[in-house]
């Protein structure tokens, strides 16, 4: 089969070349501790557990004397309370001094378990409450020593990216049956369609090509297990880390929560561990598919060129490259715009006098939203973005809707993006203009005004944009 005067055609997966270490710890907390993640919920303790609870640090660098990037994901809702500024600070305080780490260089994923506790001392008054503190003081510890494990045993490492679908999430603003509501419910909305991309990375080891870990950046609210169950759960995220483990001989897998602000399994709010671990095989299958339809680390596909048979055929033959050696980061804050917000006053006069268990938990979310504001027109958010080879890794702390992540991918074709959400300290929802006319609890729940979400996008894309651009002789 001659090549001669054959085009160069090749396809090049996304992919990048660096020192990477992996470890994991488990944060599972003592049963009886403050767990009320759902205003209908009866009960405030955990009764016990469903499924271990973790948290896994991915650590990247280009070579040992340089700065590390740290990617942690953890299997909680958030990283304290609504606005919980203070409770990322007293977990994340000792981890930044303890490993000498800048907070631009460090994304900690919270999974968004809601079975997981509320890591926040504003409960700490409530039942189970008094567990709070020395919890906080774990994460802090189980974080640190991850990451430190996985900087000690880093070794040079290939990741190669791949793009997969998964059914599981569907869209959850589903006008409500009820005409006479004039509202939005957040549940299944059959007739609208929902972000199904699963974006997989694959990291091997260079000496063998053994797996080291995988990464599965999906967009679904972990809502399966809700106000009947009194366990604690990583959710369906368990069962996925599980059916992808046991696939890739047990190398740890880290999962990324995608923009999922509308997103949410069909089959909702349930009481049933069986059924969150039939959403976590489900999702796990999915990004197991995606990893089999790689090559072998550092391959690309290539022309070969047409072998004359029934038909002529095109022959595409797996053939080796070098990827790219470029990582860096960016962190920054965008001020993002405000609504008009009550005074703390105000909503410490409305839970005095409410009597209903549910809207007490409502009103007392939204205070601690108000305490942080601060009662300016922004307030400042972090957000990350970052480069490893032809991927980038963009994060922010609040929860944005899924087209905040189409409009990162459909503007960097090429590249790998792995979007995350719930990295950080939480305040709310990050909502499409369009949602702003419509009674639906994003819009109700969300301290963030309109113009919100151009922001964030606009400045996430113009930041990614400077880092596509820097130089590079390797990959893309």
């Amino acid at each position: 089969m001659a090549r001669k005067n054959i085009p160069a055609l090749e396809v090049v997966p996304p992919s990048g070349s660096a020192l990477v270490g992996v470890a994991r710890r488990d944060i599972t907390p003592p049963v009886g501790i403050y767990a009320r993640m759902w205003g209908a919920a009866k009960h405030d303790r955990s009764e016990g557990t469903h499924k271990p609870l973790s948290t896994t640090a991915l650590t990247i660098r280009k070579s040992k004397n340089d700065k590390p990037l740290v990617l942690v994901s953890i299997d909680l809702a958030l990283l304290g309370d609504l606005g919980g500024v203070d409770d990322e600070r007293a977990i994340m305080g000792p981890v930044l001094d303890g490993l000498g780490v800048d907070r631009r260089h460090i994304i900690v994923n919270c999974t968004h378990t809601h079975s997981a506790p509320w890591t926040a001392l504003s409960r700490a008054h409530m039942p189970g409450g008094d567990l709070l503190p020395g919890y906080q003081n774990h994460l802090g510890v189980a974080i640190r020593e991850a990451v430190r494990e996985a900087l000690a045993t880093a070794v040079p490492a290939t990741f190669t990216w791949a793009t997969g679908r998964c059914s599981l999430a569907a869209n959850r603003d589903l006008p409500d049956p009820d005409k006479s509501k004039k509202r939005i419910v957040c549940g299944y909305n059959p007739n609208l369609p929902a972000d199904d991309t699963v974006v997989v990375g694959r990291v091997t080891r260079d000496g063998d090509g053994s797996v080291l870990a995988t990464v599965v950046n999906y967009a679904c609210h972990p809502t399966t297990l809700a106000w009947d169950n009194r366990l604690i759960s990583p959710d369906f995220i368990g069962a996925m880390r599980e059916t992808i483990e046991c696939h890739t001989g047990d190398a740890p897998c880290l999962f990324l929560q995608g923009a999922s602000g509308e997103l949410a399994p069909a089959h909702d709010y349930v009481g049933d561990t069986d059924v969150a671990d039939k959403h976590g095989r489900q999702l796990g299958f999915a990004a197991l598919s995606a990893l089999e339809s790689m090559l072998a680390p550092r391959h690309k596909l290539t022309y070969r060129g047409v072998m004359e048979s029934g038909a002529p055929l095109a022959v595409w033959l797996p053939e080796k490259f070098q990827p790219s050696t470029l990582v860096a980061s960016d962190g920054f804050d965008i001020p993002l715009p405000l609504k008009k917000m009550p005074t703390v006053t105000e909503m410490e006069a409305k839970i005095a006098a409410c009597k209903d268990r549910t809207m007490a938990e409502r009103l007392f979310r939204k205070l601690q939203i108000v305490k942080t504001l601060g009662g300016s027109g922004t307030f400042n958010m972090p957000a990350w973005v970052w480069r490893i080879g032809s991927s980038l890794i963009i994060a922010h702390p609040n929860e944005a809707y899924s087209c905040f992540q189409q409009d990162l991918r459909e503007a960097f074709p090429g590249f790998a993006v792995v979007v995350m959400n719930t990295s950080g300290a939480e305040l709310g929802y990050i909502n499409p203009p369009a949602m702003f006319d419509k009674n639906v609890y994003q819009v109700w729940q969300t301290p963030f005004d309109k113009p919100a979400l151009g922001v964030l996008t606009k400045t996430c894309i113009q930041r990614a944009k400077k880092l596509v651009a820097l130089p590079d002789k390797r990959g893309r």
